[in-house]
């Protein structure tokens, strides 16, 4: 076999095993019970409102079985999934009342929800068939706006947060090919883009950003590259970058850590590419890089929190729990909220004071009183 077929095979394989690891919660967790811990570093504000002393929870589901949590849509308001049959449900849950209030149905199983960063418009993934995903865009009370069918396998979405009309949508084939395409909600209509790699976020009104890896050469880390929509230009941001995220003000990259090779660096930076706060932690390597545990990030707060492994190692071998710990990248602290966690997901209230947390979102923590509680029965 030809050298370069045998690179590109081996970075198809690399590519599915990140692809993998974005779109897949770790299974290689310790299932311990999550304790209380001492703070890292007290943070001298007053304690705020405790959310958690007047939520009504479990949720009691109106019809159907419960599927997932699909986010908040305000600090008091969480969006849940419910399926009937070939039927799905989507609900608004009222945490201080325990009501639950229908918001829209289809018939197509929901897949996924997205919430738009101003909370006015919902994005709701349906699958009518397995190579078919139907994206509706209903507002917060549930009146459709749009809907459009696109032949997939796999989507993925990127609300502009500087324009909430426009959505970048990763289309991949069952081979992993993909088709980048432009959602204008204002126009109703779908645009392709030139893109070379399909995992995109904004960085401005028109700009995005996106790691360029090379196929020839396969690494643990890429370029981080910007690129004005429209036009062929594209620049050079940070080297060796192994993933970002953006928001409307603040970049943050992962990298390998200078001094301590054995950490993953998390740095955020404002406009003109100004580093306001970095911190380290231990890194899980993987057969196609490194395990990143997830995280969250409340920019109106400076607040953010990610799951951190006690210490380096293998991550199929790694069996040491993970510490929620929380960040304030304005006052240069730290928290830890709760110890052996498992690595699931985590998304943050709008204002920051409680995170769901979990494979389907199906619990809810606390920040301030550092407990954690079920939304649902099992």
């Amino acid at each position: 076999m030809q050298l370069s077929k045998v690179i590109k095979i081996i970075f198809q394989i690399s590519f599915l095993l990140i692809f993998a690891s974005i779109f897949s919660a770790c299974t290689h967790q310790q299932d311990a019970k999550p304790t209380p811990s001492e703070d890292v570093e007290k943070q001298n504000d007053p304690p705020a409102a405790q959310p958690a002393k007047a939520w009504k929870l479990p949720i009691e589901i109106p019809e159907g079985e419960f599927y997932k949590i699909g986010g908040w849509l305000t600090d008091q308001e969480i969006l849940y999934i419910t399926n009937y049959e070939q039927s799905s449900s989507l609900y608004v849950y009222h945490l201080l009342t325990g009501s639950s209030e229908l918001l829209y149905k289809s018939d197509a199983p929901i897949v996924s929800v997205q919430i738009s960063p101003s909370k006015e418009l919902i994005l709701i993934q349906s699958s009518p068939s397995t190579y078919e995903g139907q994206v509706t865009i209903v507002t917060s009370d549930g009146s459709e706006i749009i809907k459009k069918s696109i032949p997939s396998y796999e989507l993925e979405f990127e609300w502009n947060q500087f324009n909430e009309s426009e959505i970048l949508i990763s289309s991949f084939n069952e081979d992993w090919s993909f088709q980048m395409l432009l959602l204008d909600i204002e126009q109703n209509k779908t645009a392709e883009l030139s893109i070379p790699q399909p995992f995109i976020k904004w960085l401005g009104k028109e700009e995005v950003a996106f790691l360029h890896w090379d196929e020839a050469s396969p690494s643990l880390f890429a370029p981080l590259m910007s690129k004005q929509l429209g036009t062929d230009k594209e620049e050079t941001i940070l080297d060796d970058v192994l993933q970002f995220s953006t928001y409307r003000n603040i970049l943050m990259t992962i990298t390998v850590n200078d001094e301590e090779k054995l950490q993953a660096a998390y740095t955020f930076y404002k406009k003109e590419k100004k580093e306001v706060f970095t911190f380290s932690i231990p890194h899980l390597t993987m057969f196609s890089g490194w395990l990143v545990p997830f995280y969250d990030f409340n920019e109106s707060k400076g607040k953010f929190i990610t799951l951190k492994p006690l210490k380096s190692a293998e991550a199929d071998a790694y069996s040491g729990g993970f510490d929620l710990v929380s960040y304030d990248i304005n006052k240069d602290k730290s928290d830890i909220i709760l110890k052996a966690l498992k690595n699931e997901p985590l998304l943050l209230s709008p204002a920051g004071e409680a995170a769901l947390y979990g494979n389907r979102f199906d619990q809810i923590i606390d920040l301030h009183t550092k407990e954690i509680y079920k939304l649902v029965k099992k």
